[in-house]
């Protein structure tokens, strides 16, 4: 039996459904170091015993990193998955099975896609094909929190990669994803000088006055037609109403489409603290942050591949349409930028993530594992 044949005769969704209910049963949260790391133990074993070599990266100040890799020659397809989800403990922890739906924390984002990514290698291993593939698999456990023990990690694995695959939710009509915004993240605080309101008020520098200025210019860098976005979400300040603040805070969530757009928006937010710490006298104003992921761009590389997985998808029944710009970012955001050919989304399809009503389409478990089956041999022939 030729090896798609006899991998695609071996896929085991009832084995794909048992792993992954498996690995929702333990609360992983980010947050939750234990948790994460009891779900990367159970990664490991079950994929133990197809012939990769394993490693464990220590993930500091969170879970734990696993890297699995084949060891054949050639450039690698990287498939990249999380173990980390967004909920905390006692908040949403059920698995129920009904109308063809699994709601479970974790299920869609992205324990379910992990699953898929077992099932294709265990397939692929039972028809002798596995090792030939040059193959690397990665599962971090802070990609909720964005990545920031892992990065460097990705970043080393997808130097020289061919493909990089990431198994995040699944979309509606099984969109593919090639584009994603950027994520940015600052904090501004605003030093001015404390004085009485009413006896020393031309002594002190208001600091929330100096912010406020801060944050008017800096709403205004928002521009939609070209995807670039400022959000001040928090804002705090002062101590009582007849002081002069000394201290005011702001925190500031940036999204943009281009890595010129990124280092563009930097540039220009640290220009209107200057203005702002100009503009009121006795305050100065300090910033820390800025880029936290590059946006996920387009490639002609990343087209090509979208396409190439699209007519494996559309040869088992699922849709395949390029999904529109997310505003959300992933680990694919670490790689494309890279210049590694990236597409996301490849997990089952479901809705409802980062929710209590997070669920998987179990139907569409079978068709997407085999499309990535399809995709991983067609690869492999054409290196």
């Amino acid at each position: 039996m030729p090896p798609l044949e006899a991998a695609v005769a071996a896929l085991d969704v009832d084995a794909m459904l048992a792993n992954a209910k498996r690995w929702c049963a333990i609360n992983s949260f980010t947050a939750n170091i234990a948790g994460v790391n009891a779900v990367g133990a159970l990664l490991v074993e079950a994929f133990d015993g197809l012939g990769l070599e394993h490693r464990a990266i220590p993930g500091g100040e969170q879970g734990d990193h696993h890297v699995w890799t084949t060891g054949a020659p050639g450039p690698r397809i990287l498939l990249v998955g999380h173990h980390d989800t967004v909920f905390p403990p006692g908040h949403f922890e059920t698995w129920v099975e009904d109308d063809g739906k699994i709601t479970a924390p974790g299920i869609l984002d992205m324990k379910g896609g992990l699953a898929i990514v077992r099932g294709v290698l265990g397939a692929l291993h039972h028809a002798g094909a596995l090792g030939a593939i040059p193959l690397a698999v990665i599962s971090v456990g802070d990609e909720e929190i964005g990545s920031p023990s892992s990065t460097p990690h990705l970043q080393a694995l997808a130097e020289g990669a061919r493909a990089a695959l990431v198994f995040e939710s699944g979309r509606a009509n099984d969109a593919i994803i090639t584009r994603r915004k950027g994520v940015g993240a600052m904090t501004v605080t605003a030093h001015g000088k404390a004085a009485h309101a009413g006896n020393n008020h031309k002594d002190g520098g208001n600091a929330i006055w100096a912010l406020s200025r801060f944050v008017d210019l800096a709403q205004h860098l928002t521009d939609y037609e070209r995807g670039l976005t400022v959000n001040v979400g928090t804002f705090t300040g002062g101590t009582s109403k007849n002081t002069v603040p000394e201290q005011a805070r702001c925190e500031l969530d940036l999204r943009y489409e281009t890595v010129a757009d990124a280092e563009h928006l930097v540039r220009e937010l640290h220009t209107a603290a200057a203005q702002a710490s100009m503009a009121v006298p006795n305050a100065t104003l300090e910033i820390t942050g800025g880029i936290r992921r590059l946006p996920l761009e387009q490639t002609d590389a990343s087209r090509a591949l979208m396409l190439r997985y699209a007519k494996h998808a559309t040869a088992v029944g699922l849709g395949a349409p390029e999904a529109a710009l997310l505003g959300g970012g992933s680990d694919a955001n670490t790689i494309g930028p890279l210049g590694v050919p990236c597409i996301d989304g490849l997990g089952p399809r479901g809705a409802g993530f980062h929710t209590p009503h997070e669920h998987v389409e179990v139907a569409t478990f079978r068709p997407k594992a085999e499309a990535l089956l399809r995709l991983l041999l067609d690869l492999a022939e054409t290196d």
